[in-house]
């Protein structure tokens, strides 16, 4: 009996020089991290290893208990090896990015991506995402020193601009004019809500800057410009046939259908108009400018500044400052009215004075004897004249005076999927005959 456990001494002894070297390592000696390690925790485990090696080795247990007390040293020396050895990779990596979270590839183009900034959070919502922070040289290195070349348009915001960088990647930068409380709460706001909102009918936020108090957004770029540019350019609408057309109001209602009944809590755009539907190089729209968007669950009357553009406000927002979801919709019916008959949303009609198109389009839109006389030039003799007043139909009841009268967007959307073509995105097939959804049409 005694030759069978000789061997285990032994075993014990070479075991206790496998413990030792590992407490060196534990407490520093071979670790170029270990710095910043627990030099109490490391001491207890080199401790209890070799607490646990002398009463293996020098008492006399029986040899089961010896050999499992041999094999949990091994195994609590395996654990603590294998964990001592991740930790330090751990370290290694945070020191050589230096606890950012950046992007090797957008290191060259002056982009860092950040964390929206904590203080962006007016409209509550389920998720965030990494926004790219541009450096100001890129920007202006990419814009030429924002040329005038580059500029692709200009609003009461600012303007926008065109960028080039590197690798051929393109954008489109917008520069906020002026400064102060309200400019910086319109950079805040549409930084919380585009850095969450994800929608192929939602123009796509890709960083921001902010340099000598200037702030600047840059966005994916929209080769086709805005609706308006295209509709009241110097095209005249030429290059938006009808499937087209109406392709960009299903696109639009797409868009807002996703912020009415798909954000927590609903987001009401606010400022819904030609200028900020923007299209890409295949007409595919997409709502941008989101400065005044607001949470339906935040609104309350007179708790918000009067904002807008005249002709698409609605006059229940205009008069007793009362804004909901309905008040986009309203928006979108004046849009709607100017893919049809390609006018302005206010204009000087005759006699010589201003008047929105929705007062005096009225009248023609519910006769359809009268109808086709408003309809734009370009487009009169391209649709189906049921088409026609389908669309007039949805038309009407998108700016009735009472909003109760409006249909929800969803209700919108149903309406407009059969009148567009399957290969652009809507139901309608060759020599099918649309099918209205919107009850009450006054056509």
């Amino acid at each position: 009996m005694e030759m069978a456990l000789t061997p285990l001494p032994l075993l014990g002894f070479s075991f206790l020089f496998l413990v030792l070297s590992s407490c060196s390592l534990a407490n520093g000696r071979d670790t170029p991290s270990s710095s910043s390690s627990s030099p109490a925790t490391s001491t207890w485990v080199s401790s209890y290893l070799c607490w646990l090696v002398v009463i293996v080795v020098h008492h006399h247990f029986h040899r089961e208990l010896v050999i499992a007390a041999v094999l949990a040293c091994i195994a609590t020396v395996t654990i603590f090896l294998s964990t001592l050895y991740a930790w330090t990779l751990w370290r290694r990596s945070r020191r050589s990015t230096g606890g950012k979270v950046t992007r090797s590839s957008d290191a060259a183009k002056g982009i860092k991506l950040v964390p929206i900034l904590s203080r962006f959070n007016s409209v509550k919502m389920s998720r965030k995402r990494l926004v790219g922070m541009f450096e100001y040289p890129s920007l202006e290195a990419a814009t030429e020193k924002f040329s005038e070349s580059n500029m692709l348009g200009v609003g009461g915001f600012g303007r926008v601009y065109k960028a080039a960088f590197d690798a051929g990647v393109t954008a489109a930068v917008k520069r906020l004019d002026g400064g102060g409380p309200d400019c910086e709460k319109e950079f805040e706001n549409e930084l919380d809500l585009l850095g969450r909102i994800r929608h192929p009918n939602i123009v796509s936020l890709l960083g921001f800057c902010i340099h000598e108090g200037n702030h600047y957004i840059v966005y994916e770029l929209m080769e086709k410009g805005s609706l308006e540019t295209q509709l009241h350019g110097s095209s005249h609408g030429s290059t938006l046939s009808w499937h087209i057309r109406m392709k960009i109001a299903l696109d639009t209602a797409r868009g807002l259908e996703y912020l009415h009944e798909h954000c927590s809590p609903p987001v009401i755009h606010r400022d819904l108009k030609s200028s900020n539907i923007l299209l890409d190089s295949d007409f595919n729209a997409k709502i941008a400018d989101f400065g005044l968007a607001v949470s339906s669950g935040s609104v309350n009357k007179g708790s918000v500044k009067l904002s807008g553009t005249f002709g698409y406000v609605a006059p229940e927002y205009l008069l007793d400052g009362k804004l909901t979801e309905k008040s986009d919709v309203y928006a979108f019916g004046v849009v709607l009215l100017e893919l049809l008959m390609g006018r302005k949303p206010v204009e000087k009609m005759s006699p010589p004075q201003c008047q929105s198109i929705v007062t005096w389009a009225m009248p023609q839109l519910t006769d359809r004897s009268k109808l086709p006389s408003i309809v734009d030039p370009v487009i009169k003799d391209t649709m189906d004249p049921k088409h026609l007043y389908q669309v007039a139909a949805v038309a009407v009841l998108c700016v009735q005076a009472e909003p109760s009268y409006r249909p929800l967007i969803t209700d919108v959307l149903h309406s407009l999927v059969p009148l567009v073509p399957t290969e652009l995105g809507g139901t309608l097939r060759a020599g099918e005959p649309p099918s209205p959804n919107l009850r009450n049409s006054p056509c």
